[in-house]
């Protein structure tokens, strides 16, 4: 299972913002990582901009370069806006919508709770990440003890999220419904899509 596992708070400080959960080493050192960092007044050229834009989405999200630029590729292939489908694709990620309900703290959480066949849709045990979840799926809880303690654990420590308007839960049953597409306003935010497009059009 592909994923990031190097030190985390040397991406928050180098995109400066909290990409991974921020520690206090964040707080105290909101500035670029490396010994010139707090003086670092290097011009910044465009691709370099689009670069950094880029990594910064695909840390977000946890994914490979591959695995990235793969789902890239195929929202490029689909009708619509491509910035826009892209990022519908990665919002729809299983474990990204796990995340989003809030029956994992991080998206790094939810991908071990994903992988780790906690989770069922449409009543079939699903251990796959990357799953693309569609309009009318649902997405539960497996009934077991170990998973059903540790999802209303999440939850609990997550109940001020607020859960995007095309999902819906079900505390109590454990079990959500995908009513439809995620649409631009509920998407992440921050992020300049067309600078991903235009780089991966070099």
């Amino acid at each position: 299972m592909a994923r990031y596992t190097g030190p985390t708070t040397r991406i928050n400080r180098r995109f400066g913002q909290a990409i991974f959960a921020p520690s206090k080493a964040f707080e105290r050192k909101p500035h670029p990582p490396g010994i010139h960092g707090p003086r670092l007044r290097r011009k910044i050229s465009d691709y370099s901009t689009g670069l950094n834009e880029k990594q910064k989405l695909r840390f977000m999200y946890g994914l490979t370069e591959k695995q990235f630029r793969r789902t890239f590729d195929k929202a490029k292939a689909q009708r619509g806006v491509t910035g826009e489908v892209f990022l519908q694709m990665l919002e729809t990620r299983l474990d990204n919508v796990i995340y989003q309900l809030g029956l994992a703290r991080s998206r790094q959480a939810a991908r071990q709770f994903v992988g780790h066949g906690h989770i069922q849709v449409n009543g079939h045990k699903v251990d796959i990440p990357s799953y693309d979840v569609k309009p009318g799926d649902i997405i539960e809880v497996r009934d077991r003890t170990s998973s059903r303690q540790l999802a209303t654990r999440n939850l609990e420590d997550s109940q001020y999220r607020t859960i995007p308007a095309w999902l819906a839960l079900d505390h109590d049953a454990l079990r959500a419904t995908a009513n439809r597409l995620p649409v631009a306003e509920e998407m992440e935010q921050g992020i300049n899509l067309q600078i991903i497009v235009e780089f991966y059009s070099r």
